[in-house]
């Protein structure tokens, strides 16, 4: 009987054990309450000043009231001068790129890009962008060919959104820098009924910008390309050229859409690898990401009026700006 004593400490040593066991185990279950309400606040998603697509469409009206803008016109010189001071009134550092370019003909044109810098002491930064440039000829048309076209959605859309986008970062700051860049001389390519296209011809102010930022090794997280943005009936599906570059950005793009209910406008079908801003905006380091519309069940693709005389107000639609408008600016409150 000398053991006893022993039997008893074990015995107690493990009912002790077992206690331990289990409330160890239930605290494993349970999560800190203070870390549980950190992940939740950093799951929250802010909701995004209102973007007015009413203001955005008067921004177009107003392009286009200037007449079509392209590179070497008095219209062109006249909006140029218009969205660099409107720019500047919504309390944006404006810097400018004016130079000349050489046309695909040999015409050298006056270009000028408009830089806006919204909290440029920031440095992570987002870029967003668009041409303002309009063609110089409607060689998609059966008529009047060789006049320049209005460019109300391809040229004026984009423009329109990110001037909006503009007044609200004026009045709502980011946490990320934003930098709104018009890029100028995009839509002077050569036309269809020509032999030897080359995709240098195109997107002349992009190729300028990447290869003499505005400010010396510059960088962004990513960029957002806007272009004919406002059409009616549009579609925005993933671009290739996006998609090779910057899928990460196509998906931030594309899940915002779907979580504001706008999944069916940015479509999940994807398109080949097209030349645009983005692509020497991407080969300058900036991964980024398009949207543009884009049609992949039809012939051409951009729409019936894209590069004709069809292409004014009359095919902008406040619900494609709207759209637009409330994904972009979900996303860059959300970085």
């Amino acid at each position: 009987m000398r053991n006893k004593p022993i039997f008893k400490i074990v015995a107690v040593l493990a009912v002790l054990l077992f206690l331990f066991f289990i409330v160890f185990s239930a605290l494993q279950r349970k999560p800190n309450s203070k870390q549980k309400s950190s992940n939740q606040t950093a799951k929250k998603r802010i909701k995004a000043p209102k973007f007015s697509s009413d203001s955005a469409y008067a921004y177009i009206q107003k392009q286009v009231d200037f007449g079509p803008r392209n590179p070497n016109s008095a219209s062109a010189e006249a909006c140029g001068n218009w969205l660099e001071s409107k720019l500047e009134g919504f309390g944006a550092n404006i810097i400018t790129q004016e130079d000349n370019v050489t046309a695909y003909d040999g015409t050298v044109l006056r270009m000028k890009n408009i830089i806006a810098e919204f909290q440029p002491e920031k440095k992570k930064r987002i870029m967003l962008y668009a041409h303002w440039d309009t063609r110089p000829f409607a060689d998609k048309d059966t008529v009047r060919i060789n006049e320049p076209i209005d460019g109300a959605n391809d040229g004026g859309s984009g423009v329109g959104v990110l001037l909006e986008i503009s007044r609200m970062l004026s009045k709502n700051p980011t946490d990320y820098g934003v930098d709104i860049i018009l890029f100028d001389s995009e839509d002077y390519g050569r036309p269809t009924y020509a032999s030897g296209s080359n995709y240098k011809d195109w997107c002349l102010g992009s190729q300028y910008w990447a290869n003499k930022p505005h400010k010396k090794n510059y960088n962004a997280k990513y960029g957002i390309l806007l272009d004919m943005v406002g059409g009616e009936n549009a579609a925005f599906p993933r671009e290739g050229t996006s998609l090779e570059y910057a899928s990460n950005v196509v998906d931030k793009i594309w899940k915002s859409a779907n979580s504001l209910g706008y999944g069916g406008l940015f479509e999940r079908a994807k398109t080949n690898p097209t030349t645009d801003d983005h692509l020497f905006v991407n080969a300058a380091g900036i991964p980024s990401a398009a949207i543009v519309e884009f049609h992949v069940h039809q012939m051409g693709g951009y729409g019936k009026f894209h590069h004709t005389h069809q292409d004014n107000m009359e095919n902008i639609s406040k619900e494609t700006l709207q759209a637009v408008g409330d994904v972009v600016m979900d996303v860059i409150y959300n970085e």
